[in-house]
Formats: C-alpha cells, sequence, structure tokens
C-alpha cells in the first residue's frame, strides 16, 4: 500500500486514477481546487474513510498550496511515498498572440510547469526517505511533439519534460523513480472540442489509470521514465 498525492483529481484523468488507485487498496491525499467537487463519490471520505482518503484545497499556482498540502498529508498518514501529477491547464495561444495573451500565459506556465516543481519540492525530503518513492507526471504528446498551432501550451508540456528529467536525475541515488505519461488525444472534457476523432477511439481515462497501477507496482529496477500513449497513428 502507497501513500499518495494526487492533483487534478476532482475530474478526467486525475479522477480517473484516484478511484483506480483507492480501489486498489492505497491511501490518497488529493488536492482539489474545491474539494466539495467530491461530495457523495466514491472519493468521499464519509464513504471511502477519513483513514483512506483526505481531500485538501490546492492551487497549483499558489506556492504556499504545496506546502500546506503536504503537511496536512503528514498529519494525517503519517507519510507519503508518491506524488501524481494530473493538475494541469489548456491554451490555444499561438505563437503569434495578441496583445493581452501574456497574462494566460504565464498562468499557462504557473500550472503545469510551476505547479508540479513547488508540489514536487514540497514531498522530496518525504519521497528521499522511503527509498522507493514514486513520481507519475501527466506530461502530454505536445510534450514529445508540436502539432497545430499551440506555441504556449506545447512549450508548457516541452518545460514539464524538462522537469521530469531533472526530477529523475536528482532522485535516482535515493531511489525515487520518474515516470512522464505521454497521452495524446483521451476522452475528457479538454478533448470535447476535437472532431478529427470520435470520443471512443480516443484514449480513455481508465486505460491510463490502469497503466498508473501497475507502474506503482514495479520494483526500482523496472520504471520506464517515459510511456507514449497514442489513440492514432501519428507520422
Amino acid at each position: 500500500m502507497r501513500t499518495l498525492l494526487i492533483s487534478g483529481a476532482s475530474r478526467g484523468i486525475g479522477r480517473g486514477m484516484a478511484e483506480r488507485l483507492l480501489r486498489d487498496g492505497h491511501r490518497l491525499s488529493l488536492g482539489l481546487r474545491n474539494p466539495d467537487d467530491l461530495k457523495a463519490s466514491p472519493l468521499d471520505p464519509d464513504r471511502a474513510g477519513a483513514d483512506r482518503v483526505l481531500l485538501h484545497p490546492y492551487d497549483a499556482a499558489v506556492p504556499s498550496d504545496a506546502e500546506a498540502w503536504v503537511q496536512a498529508t503528514l498529519e494525517r498518514f503519517g507519510q507519503l511515498d508518491s506524488v501524481i501529477h494530473c493538475a494541469g491547464i489548456f491554451s490555444r495561444v499561438p505563437l503569434v498572440f495578441e496583445s493581452g495573451q501574456e497574462e494566460e500565459i504565464q498562468r499557462l506556465f504557473e500550472v503545469n510547469v510551476m505547479g508540479p516543481w513547488w508540489l514536487t519540492r514540497a514531498a522530496w525530503p518525504q519521497l528521499a526517505a522511503h527509498g522507493s518513492g514514486r513520481i507519475v507526471v501527466l506530461v502530454s504528446m505536445s510534450g514529445k511533439r508540436t502539432k497545430g498551432r499551440l506555441a504556449a501550451y506545447s512549450t508548457s508540456k516541452f518545460a514539464l519534460m524538462g522537469l521530469c528529467q531533472t526530477m529523475r536525475n536528482e532522485g535516482w541515488e535515493s531511489g525515487i523513480r520518474v515516470t512522464a505519461i505521454c497521452p495524446s488525444w483521451v476522452n475528457t472534457d479538454m478533448a470535447a472540442a476535437v472532431k478529427a476523432l470520435p470520443p471512443e477511439q480516443m484514449t480513455q481515462s481508465e486505460d491510463l489509470a490502469s497503466l498508473t497501477s501497475q507502474l506503482l507496482e514495479q520494483p526500482n529496477s523496472c520504471v520506464p521514465f517515459e510511456l507514449a500513449v497514442n489513440c492514432n497513428l501519428e507520422a
């Protein structure tokens, strides 16, 4: 059994992962912008048990939220050994952006890059002390290649992939293993406007949850750094 921090668990991929990992028997500390979003859900501590699930307010763009969330997790469970970064936002800001879009770009980097950085920093002492700490980061195929006119989003995801590599390098000797999951289209609200591919042909959240479940079972000697997941053939 692991004790996991999961960001972005109120919906989509993060929620799918949280529900699967709860069924697997792990203890979950979920950071949410609005903890009430999970009221009466399988992830509600009133249903799952306060000894299994903690819901805590968390905004990925606020550094102090990461520290407070980690501290609350230690007070509830006494330890943590894994972090799953699912919180992220999407943007269609192109290369030649309009005046006034700078704020959206800044927000994108705060959430998609600095959010995982701040949270990892806050959790690092616990991860390193465990000896088999795990960090799973939902990056995106946009962190490996660029398509369309998504300059701001792709750049943030390339930066996140670089952060993953650095976390892997710096945590290796302490037994911390990092996996960057890079899916293309996933059937979530973020992909609702996509017309090129029907939802049933996209990768499903529960399938990524299944992969994550398997990752957490692997020994230090068998944890992949990168999982590229395509639902369609790319040139």
